[in-house]
């Protein structure tokens, strides 16, 4: 007897979703307040110690009444190691932050299919806002001021 195993389909968590966008958006304005009212550019030095591993840089792209948007980014980083770069979309209204684009994709569906051209997983976009705010909660925990400017 041959039996065939079936996955189940992945199902969007949406209280998941939500959650994680309202953390990130407590987060990001923890780390850049004044995100709302002018662009700006704030740098997180993350050390170890007496040695430097990267800087974390927040900028503000656009400002909109209701929107705001940034790019996260990691610069100095070690060279063997890819560099992170998202686009996070703020929206002040429903006080919620959501990755809308990376350094090779924008507009994330809620599921892919699996296997797809682009190689997404399922839960691409869950994903890549939990690593956010992972990422945040990392720079508020273990980082330090750089410089600020406007």
């Amino acid at each position: 007897m041959v039996m065939k195993l079936l996955r189940e389909r992945y199902r969007v968590d949406l209280q998941e979703l939500q959650a994680a966008c309202e953390a990130n958006y407590a987060l990001l304005f923890r780390l850049l307040p004044g995100m709302r009212e002018r662009p700006e550019v704030r740098r997180i030095a993350l050390s170890q110690g007496d040695r430097l591993l990267g800087v974390l840089v927040l900028e503000v792209l656009e400002l909109c009444p209701y929107t705001t948007t940034l790019q996260v980014r990691q610069e100095l980083c070690m060279p063997w190691l890819p560099v992170p770069r998202l686009e996070v979309r703020v929206y002040h209204d429903a006080r919620m932050a959501e990755v809308v684009g990376t350094e090779n994709a924008r507009r994330f569906l809620g599921i892919y299919n699996y296997p797809n051209a682009l190689m997404h997983q399922p839960d691409e976009k869950s994903q890549l806002n939990l690593f956010l705010g992972e990422w945040l909660r990392h720079c508020l925990a273990c980082g330090h001021e750089m410089e600020s400017v406007l």
